[in-house]
Formats: structure tokens, sequence, C-alpha cells
């Protein structure tokens, strides 16, 4: 091999005045993982939502779906992934006499940078794609619960209105209280007994003038004594009291819950995406090991075919 003028060989003043980096083989393969990622997160979607029922005990469960959707998730990361890195190994930039360990290291950059950009593609793509794809099936869901919806938020607003329109309307009825009988309509009756209940639980306790006045109510619309009217204030005012604190069990249950399940699916995808990085670099060392050991092929007009490594 004939020298420079400057005392150095072609190959080797080529390679160190050319960049490693074959932008077009990781843009084209980061395009590959890209899409191919989306076609796979969308498929995957669709696959879930037609195993998801609303009718109870139908449909897959939701730990099924969560592992299925981890599984899928990560196996997405992993073909597209490993897909857009062969890609880009296989079409990158051969280099002449370069070291072996170069190359590999080479390759291997190139497979992680295409899952970079492929990464980042996806996150803005799937994004999109998925929130109309699941804004749609939301808004078909809603259509269907609509009257219920309606309904309910009716009855809340009612019963909101004689409880909480007036802040101060358990002292505003404790300023006509009377010990005599008083003919009270039911719904005033109720009003009066909601916001007593509202009161003492926010409270804690429901005060002696506040269980005598609620049993004189109920022993004019029942017929009960004052002492069996008192028991039956204390029973259901003690049902109230446990139904309540039931309820912030659950609701502090549904938060733990939602918060092991947020965690989890962040170390999930954590673990996928790196699993991911990992089949893209080993991918492009794969691909640039067949792009190296490609045979080229010479056409001489006068002799024959010759295959030229």
């Amino acid at each position: 091999m004939n020298r420079s003028p400057d005392g150095f060989y072609p190959a080797v003043e080529e390679s160190s005045s050319v960049s490693g980096v074959s932008w077009g083989a990781i843009f084209a393969g980061a395009a590959a993982a890209a899409a191919l990622s989306m076609i796979l997160v969308l498929l995957g979607f669709g696959l879930g939502f037609s195993a998801v029922s609303p009718w109870a005990g139908e449909g897959v469960s939701a730990k099924g779906l969560g592992i299925s959707t981890i599984v899928w998730l990560a196996l997405t990361q992993i073909i597209a992934s490993g897909m857009g890195g062969y890609i880009a190994g296989r079409l990158r930039v051969k280099w002449a006499n370069m070291h072996g360990d170069e190359v590999y290291f080479r390759d291997t950059a190139h497979g992680f940078l295409a899952w970079c950009v492929a990464t980042l593609v996806t996150a803005v793509l799937v994004v999109g794609s998925v929130s109309s794809v699941i804004s749609g099936g939301v808004q078909a869901g809603a259509s269907v619960a609509g009257g219920a919806a309606s309904a309910m938020t009716q009855a809340a607003g009612t019963a909101a209105a004689n409880t909480d329109s007036n802040q101060y309307g358990y002292y505003i009825d404790s300023l006509f209280r009377d010990d005599r009988p008083a003919s009270v309509s039911d719904d005033a009756a109720h009003g009066a007994v909601a916001r007593i209940f509202a009161q003492s639980l926010a409270n804690g306790q429901l005060s002696a003038e506040d269980r005598t006045y609620l049993a004189q109510l109920v022993a004019q619309r029942t017929n009960l004594t004052q002492a069996d009217a008192e028991r039956r204030v204390d029973e259901i005012y003690a049902r109230t009291q446990k139904a309540l604190a039931d309820a912030k069990v659950k609701a502090q249950q549904a938060a733990d819950t939602a918060a092991k399940v947020a965690a989890l699916t962040s170390l999930w995808m954590f673990v996928s995406l790196l699993a991911g990085a990992f089949f893209a670099s080993l991918a492009a060392t794969f691909g640039g090991r067949r792009r190296d050991a490609v045979e080229y092929v010479e056409v001489d007009t006068y002799t024959t075919t010759t295959p030229v490594r």
C-alpha cells in the first residue's frame, strides 16, 4: 500500500479524519424502532380493551391485565429496539483497517444511539396516538353511563343544597329547638337530622342535647318512647360512625394500592427500557458483523465476475 505525502497510509488517514458515527444508519434504525414500537403498543391497547369487560366477574382480572401489560411492554421494547439496533448496525458505514474492539464498541454505540432516538420519538408518537384512542373509549363509556351519572349528580346536588348550602345551619337550627312536640315536615326533619349528624361526626361525638333532640324527633314520628328513641339514636349514630370509619379505611387502602401500582409500573417500565437498550446494542453488533461479512461483487466487462470482500 502506498503512503500519502504526509507519511500516513490512506486508510489510516481516512479513519482518523472521518467521524465514527453514521447518523444516517442511526436515524434509519430509530425510525424503524419507533414505528414498530407504536404499532405494537396500539395492538396491545386493542387487545387490552377487548379483554376488559364492564360487567363484574367477566373479562380479565385487574391483576391479569397488569401482568399482561408489563409483559407486552417488555416484548415491545425487545422486538422494536432489537430491530432498530440491527438496522442501524447493518446500514452503518464500513470501517476499514479498524481494530475489532473498536468496531464492537462503535456498533454497540450505534445501537444505543438508535434506541435513544427511537425512545424519544416513540414517547411523542405513542402519547398522542394512545391518548386519542383512550379518549375515544372513555367517551363511548361516558355516553353509556351519562344517564346514571346525571341522576346521581342531581341527587348529590339536592343533598348538598340541604346540608351544605349554609355552614351555620346547625347553629341556626339550635335557635328554634323546642321541647314541645312540633309538627314539621319530613323534609325539614331530615334536613335537621342530617346537619346534626354532620356536625357531630366532624366533632367526633354526639352531644347530650343533640341526642335528646334527635330522640324527640324520632319519638314524634315512630310512636316510640323517649327511652326507646334514644336507644335508636345511639344505634344509628354508632352505625353511621362505623360506616364513616370503614369509608376512610377503604379510601386509605385504595390510595395505598394506587401508590404501589404506580411504583411497580414505573419500576417495570424502567426494566423494560433497559432491556430495550441492551437488545438494541446487541442487535447492532450482530448487524455490524453481518455488514462486514458482506461480499461485494466486481463486474468487469472483459473478465468474469469475482467476489471481493
